[in-house]
């Protein structure tokens, strides 16, 4: 287990799996990215921090992770994985996410160029781009499923 030694979250209990070390080797304020592992019910997890975090949490089942994931104050892109075609009905359809940007087997940082772009809640209400944006006056989503064993980034980005 790791405390965060300053800000907020000085009582915050949760555990860094990997990474978490300030990078000071350069000007401005950086650290690398991190996996965290923590309670859903944390209300870190619900704050938008701009930083290379990605927080995984134990959920019971697809019904506590529509609720957790529809909880947040913002809305623009949300991802589950999973090989069950339920769930993925589940999440994508009318009581699933409100995310502006719903996708299963991929991360969510980025959208298909062609997909209509925009969030829901606090970040957004609309959609710019692709050939739905005439339909604005619509609550839409952009759905991406990955059928494969790979993840793929979003335009087939590779990092190496």
């Amino acid at each position: 287990s790791a405390r965060v030694s300053s800000g907020p979250w000085l009582s915050l209990s949760c555990k860094i799996l990997i990474g978490g070390k300030v990078l000071s080797d350069r000007p401005g304020n950086w650290v690398e990215p991190t996996i965290v592992e923590i309670s859903p019910s944390a209300e870190i997890v619900k704050t938008e921090l701009f930083v290379p975090i990605l927080y995984v949490m134990k959920i019971s089942g697809m019904e506590e992770a529509i609720t957790f994931n529809n909880s947040v104050p913002q809305g623009l892109s949300s991802s589950v994985f999973t090989k069950n075609m339920q769930n993925v009905f589940k999440w994508t359809g009318p009581s699933g996410s409100d995310c502006g940007i719903v996708n299963v087997n991929i991360p969510t940082n980025g959208a298909e160029i062609g997909g209509a772009f925009g969030g829901e809640k606090e970040t957004g209400g609309g959609r710019e781009s692709g050939s739905d944006s005439w339909k604005q006056y619509m609550r839409r989503i952009t759905c991406t499923i990955n059928y494969g064993d790979a993840l793929p980034l979003a335009q087939g980005i590779q990092f190496g």
